[in-house]
């Protein structure tokens, strides 16, 4: 392994760990992919359409959560033509565990309406198309076009923000700057289930307060500086 470069220094003071290398990046995936081959998201879904819904209403959200709301909604309404037929009153009943469910029920029945109406009912594959839909960001029309269309995007939650600054594999200040250096660092071979490597490994390992460093199957070449291999 090559020896770390001095880096540049923090805001406080000290000085930040090198970039992993373009090796190391490949090592890393490696890793992750000997580890878990599939990585799969933890939403539940039945279709398209009930994808993107499951993701429009994960935000802020835990998956376990909306699993739980969804499990009825899904039974109900797995069209964008049966989500309209319940009305958004019901929608909300149905999703009121979740946070901001009144907002996420009127963006669900909104963009329903707006898949019938420009799409013929189909969730649309592109980027573009996604989100011009209401309550769908970047991230949303990321996660369904990598999961439903398997397409090599790359979704940055909150996880993989924490995860790609720490080792650090893509440091960046905004989810933006996350995406387009993970893009350009991770190799092909590994760019269809990037984003799940390192979203799980951000919730279950390398966690915000106490990450999990004794059972990282990547520490080998993680620089974070509050790194602990000692338990």
């Amino acid at each position: 392994m090559a020896k770390p470069a001095s880096g540049q220094k923090s805001a406080r003071g000290r000085k930040a760990p090198r970039t992993l290398g373009k090796d190391e990046v490949a090592a890393v995936f490696a890793a992750f992919a000997a580890a878990n081959p599939e990585p799969k998201g933890e939403l539940d879904y039945v279709n398209a359409y009930t994808l993107l819904v499951a993701v429009v209403l994960s935000a802020q959200a835990t998956d376990v959560g909306v699993n739980r709301a969804t499990k009825e909604l899904f039974r109900l309404a797995d069209t964008p033509e049966k989500m309209l037929a319940l009305g958004e009153e019901r929608v909300r009943d149905l999703i009121k565990t979740i946070g901001l469910y009144r907002n996420k029920a009127k963006n669900v029945i909104a963009l329903s309406q707006k898949l019938i109406d420009d799409f013929g009912g189909a969730v649309p594959d592109t980027r573009e198309a996604l989100v011009g839909l209401p309550g769908v960001g970047r991230k949303t029309a990321n996660v369904v076009l990598n999961i439903f269309f398997k397409q090599p995007t790359i979704a940055v939650d909150t996880h993989l923000f924490r995860v790609s600054n720490r080792m650090p594999l893509a440091p960046g200040k905004t989810p933006e700057a996350v995406e387009a250096g993970l893009e350009r660092i991770v190799p092909e071979a590994y760019r269809l289930h990037c984003h799940h490597w390192l979203i799980l490994h951000g919730r279950y390992i390398c966690k915000a307060l106490k990450p999990k460093c004794p059972r990282c199957p990547v520490a080998a070449w993680c620089r974070f500086d509050g790194k602990r291999l000692d338990g």
